[in-house]
């Protein structure tokens, strides 16, 4: 006959071990719900400050992004640049607004291949900006830059069977300081207007803003 104590002293312990399997288990279920929030806030956050067609920065975003980066250029040179498609909207018209979804998507990929690791956003419709560090701010960089920009741009995009091609009007203006954004922003928005206002004869089209 079994003693009474080694009985109660095996049941004690397949308690505690199943009393330490539920709290293992419990933590780790703990653990995982954690993680869950973790990323689905993390998701909220990224949705809040992207472009859900792009994946860029939004408008808010750009601002608190450039704001950062003004505060910490060390005296980098800094160029605003705006730009804007033309004739966007016949695209959309003629092809669809799944084609016209592609073609920013297309752009914002060649916008952020051409400024690399600098900060590049939506806007909204098909307006972007850009904040470029430069060697100089001297106008035949600057000019040099958004030329490339146009050309990159202006490459046919493929959208399945056929292609499109769109250009675009691109303003840039130096960014004197820490608080001179909204101003330096202002007057690349003005160069751009500018540009397009040239007409279709000048394609690319690129004007720098007046400093």
């Amino acid at each position: 006959m079994p003693d009474p104590m080694t009985v109660a002293s095996g049941i004690s312990a397949a308690g505690a071990l199943i009393s330490a399997w539920q709290l293992r288990r419990r933590a780790v279920r703990a653990e995982a719900e954690l993680e869950l929030l973790q990323a689905e806030l993390e998701a909220e956050r990224h949705a809040a400050s992207h472009d859900p067609l792009t994946g860029l920065p939004n408008r808010r975003a750009f601002f608190r992004l450039a704001a950062a980066l003004l505060t910490d250029a060390a005296g980098k040179p800094l160029v605003a640049i705006v730009l804007d498609l033309d004739g966007f909207k016949q695209v959309n018209d003629r092809y669809g607004h799944a084609a016209g979804d592609q073609v920013l998507v297309s752009v914002a990929q060649r916008l952020t291949a051409f400024a690399g690791d600098n900060l590049v956003a939506r806007l909204g419709g098909d307006e972007f900006a850009g904040l470029l560090t430069s060697p100089t701010v001297d106008r035949w960089w600057i000019e040099h830059a958004s030329r490339r920009l146009c050309e990159a741009l202006a490459a046919p995009i493929p959208l399945g069977t056929r292609t499109v091609q769109v250009t675009a009007s691109v303003g840039l203006a130096p960014v004197h300081g820490p608080t001179q954004l909204t101003d330096a922003l202002c007057r690349a928005d003005a160069a751009m207007y500018r540009a397009k206002s040239v007409g279709a004869a000048r394609v690319p089209r690129q004007l720098m803003a007046e400093c």
